[in-house]
C-alpha cells in the first residue's frame, strides 16, 4: 500500500509516470534534476528514494534507469535490451558494434513479443527526420528479414548506417533517406541488415 505523498513526490511520480508512457523508459535521475529545476542530482535520487519508501516506486539492482511501478512487477514484461553504441542517420560510416549498457523496458507497451531478439542503438544524425526519427533518439530493433518500406540499421560496403530498405520487383535493395538534404545509397558490392526497427525512444525534454 502506498503511503501518503508530499505535493513534490506525487508531482515527480506523475512526471516518472508520464514520461514512461510517452518514452517507453524511465527518465534518469539528471532528466528528472533538470525537469524541476533541482541544484543536483542528489536531490533527485533524494526523491526517488522517499517513493520508494512510501511504496510508489521500486528499484532493481543491476538494471539500467531501474525503477519500475509496483504493479509492473506482476505483469513479467520487464526485459533488459542490450544498447550497441551508436548509429549514423546521416551519410553510412565505420561502426563498431560494442554493447553500452541496456535498456530496461515494457516490452508489452512497446508491442513487442518477449521472445524476440532485439537490441537498441542511438541515432546520430538528422537523414531520417521526416519519418521522425531525430538526433539523440534511441531506435529498438529486432534481428528479422526486412520487408520492402521497413527501416532497418544496415551495414552496406563496410559501413553502418540506418535508413529506410527498399526492394522493388526485379531490382537490387537500396537504402532511402527520410530527408531530402541526404542522398539515397546504392551498394556497390554489399547489403547486409543488421535489423529492422520495431520501436522508437525518445528522452523526455
Amino acid at each position: 500500500m502506498i503511503e501518503k505523498l508530499t505535493t513534490r513526490q506525487q508531482e515527480i511520480l506523475d512526471y516518472m509516470r508520464r514520461a514512461n508512457q510517452q518514452t517507453g523508459v524511465m527518465p534518469s535521475t539528471r532528466e528528472i534534476q533538470h525537469f524541476f529545476g533541482f541544484a543536483s542530482q542528489t536531490a533527485a535520487m533524494g526523491h526517488l528514494r522517499a517513493l520508494e519508501k512510501k511504496g510508489a516506486i521500486q528499484r532493481l539492482p543491476g538494471k539500467a534507469r531501474a525503477v519500475v511501478f509496483p504493479e509492473e512487477l506482476d505483469r513479467e514484461q520487464i526485459v533488459d535490451i542490450p544498447i550497441y553504441g551508436s548509429i549514423a542517420a546521416g551519410m553510412a560510416e565505420d561502426q563498431a558494434q560494442e554493447q553500452d549498457g541496456c535498456l530496461s523496458i515494457d516490452v508489452c507497451s512497446l508491442g513487442l513479443r518477449e521472445s524476440a531478439k532485439t537490441f537498441a542503438l542511438k541515432v546520430r544524425g538528422e537523414s531520417m527526420v521526416d519519418a521522425h526519427i531525430c538526433d539523440g533518439d534511441t531506435v529498438v530493433l529486432e534481428f528479422k528479414r526486412p520487408r520492402n518500406g521497413d527501416i532497418v540499421a544496415a551495414l552496406i560496403d563496410g559501413e553502418t548506417t540506418l535508413k529506410r530498405y527498399i526492394k522493388r520487383t526485379g531490382e537490387p535493395a537500396f537504402l532511402q533517406a527520410e530527408n531530402e538534404m541526404f542522398p539515397d545509397l546504392f551498394p556497390a558490392r554489399e547489403l547486409v541488415i543488421q535489423g529492422v526497427m520495431v520501436a522508437l525512444l525518445r528522452s523526455a525534454a
